[in-house]
């Protein structure tokens, strides 16, 4: 009979974790997970992307099992291209924090994630897509963005730093909804009590897998729930100051391939 492993569910970001440089998932980094299945774990997916980004990615990897995508927001069956669960930011609400920080900061310039399997991003006049490889849709003004619902609001502002906008959002709209720092160029705005966390340990209730034997790999702050939430937090060499300071290991880079480094460690 083959020995449990110690870490029976692994749960993955992808920007700046699994993917290398043009979202591509290496040939060690996949069979370091095929090695996972084999021994009996599980790997599950949880990434800022919302389904619509993400779906591409997960047909590649031949991964059929769940996905919590949208920062939390959303829990997406792969397999049966179904979503299990979403919620969604009121709309007026998105639009008063947007002021409320825009009241502290100046202008800042949005974005939107429609809800569903086939929403769309929608980004109003200014906003710069860091991301040139996501699919996105421009509209004539903020009103715009508020035509459907929506899991989350990115920002971004034309000085300040990353750091610096999500400190002022967090205190501008303290109560009202979740900031969170998901990357370069990525300062979102989610429903109150949404993050990585809420949204893995929601998924790993429905397979059955605690806290205590799930390992977590990130980079960036929007990691810190999940690395709190599950037994181990890797974070890679690339990552966020604060994540690496909250992090139990420290692996190699994305780029160098560091969650296949620790998963052919644990699972040799």
């Amino acid at each position: 009979m083959a020995i449990p492993p110690a870490y029976s569910l692994i749960a993955t970001d992808l920007d700046g974790t699994l993917l290398r440089h043009g979202d591509v998932v290496s040939g060690r980094s996949r069979a370091a997970l095929a090695r996972v299945a084999a021994a009996g774990a599980q790997h599950i997916v949880v990434t800022g992307r919302p389904v619509p980004q993400v779906r591409h990615l997960l047909v590649e990897l031949d991964y059929r099992g769940l996905a919590v995508c949208g920062q939390g927001a959303q829990v997406y069956d792969a397999g049966a291209d179904a979503m299990v669960s979403s919620r969604t930011l009121d709309l007026e609400l998105a639009d008063t924090a947007l002021g409320k920080i825009e009241a502290e900061v100046g202008e800042v310039f949005a974005a939107v994630n429609q809800d569903g399997t086939d929403g769309l991003m929608l980004m109003e006049p200014g906003y710069e897509l860091p991301h040139p490889m996501l699919p996105a849709v421009r509209v004539g003004s903020r009103a715009e963005l508020w035509s459907a619902p929506i899991n989350k609001v990115l920002m971004r502002h034309a000085s300040l730093t990353d750091d610096a906008l999500a400190a002022a959002a967090r205190s501008a709209v303290h109560g009202l909804v979740t900031v969170t720092m998901a990357g370069p160029g990525t300062v979102e705005l989610q429903p109150l009590g949404v993050d990585k966390a809420a949204g893995l340990a929601l998924a790993a209730q429905s397979l059955g897998e605690p806290a205590a034997t799930t390992i977590t790999f990130g980079d960036m702050p929007n990691d810190i729930p999940m690395f709190r939430w599950a037994a181990y937090g890797v974070a890679m060499a690339n990552a966020h100051e604060e994540l690496k300071a909250v992090a139990d290991e420290v692996t190699l880079s994305n780029e160098d391939e560091g969650v296949a480094a620790v998963l052919e460690r644990l699972f040799a």
